[in-house]
């Protein structure tokens, strides 16, 4: 359970994956490493002392299954989430697998904003569509959010699916799924306003 004494953004981390250097890096890391593998990684301990899980785009998903129970207590203890990536192995029971875009061309790729968020401030949907002018970095399909309670931010195609989204939890717990490359590797234009603005969002108690 997360309560008042957490402290710790924990970022889940694959071997040669350890986050950018504005975020675990330098003389005041906002973020410290946590390898998946390492025995304690998802104990309740470590756990624990997490008030927010950032997860990178290929993380062992099966390797999270395992954990499942665990997470899900936290989540529902207060703790925030954020996944990035496709959802191959729904390791939460708020997700579900991960459904491509089918629409064609350059219209099937484009962001537009579905509703107005304190991590998005300021983005433009231009920006997320284009990365040094080609399409399709930011996302390509949708992990598809739970039918009650989930607030789509951005959405892909002209079939607008969801490719942001945030859910509140009883207890206080958050999640926000991004259907993509980490949220936090697009640094252009923009978009650099992401990463700090995703960590104030996890300061606060807005969901």
């Amino acid at each position: 359970m997360c309560s008042s004494h957490c402290q710790d953004i924990v970022y889940l981390n694959a071997r040669g994956f350890e986050g950018p250097p504005s975020l675990t890096r330098g003389a005041a890391p906002r973020a410290r490493n946590q390898y998946l593998y390492e025995p304690q990684a998802l104990e309740a301990q470590t756990l624990g002392s997490a008030r927010a899980l950032l997860i990178h785009a290929h993380i062992d998903q099966r390797q999270l299954t395992a954990h499942r129970a665990a997470l899900e207590d936290w989540l529902l203890g207060g703790g925030t989430l954020v996944f990035n990536g496709h959802v191959a192995y729904p390791f939460l029971r708020w997700l579900q697998p991960f459904v491509p875009q089918t629409h064609p061309g350059l219209d099937g790729l484009r962001i537009e904003r579905a509703a107005d968020h304190p991590i998005f401030e300021g983005v433009q949907a231009e920006t997320l569509t284009f990365r040094r002018g080609v399409a399709g970095f930011y996302s390509r399909g949708s992990n598809p959010p739970p039918a009650e309670g989930a607030r789509v931010l951005n959405t892909v195609g002209p079939n607008r699916m969801p490719v942001d989204w945030v859910l509140g939890l009883p207890g206080g717990g958050r999640m926000l799924v991004h259907s993509g490359n980490d949220i936090w590797s697009f640094t252009h234009d923009s978009a650099a306003r992401l990463l700090p603005q995703l960590l104030d969002w996890i300061d606060s108690k807005e969901v």
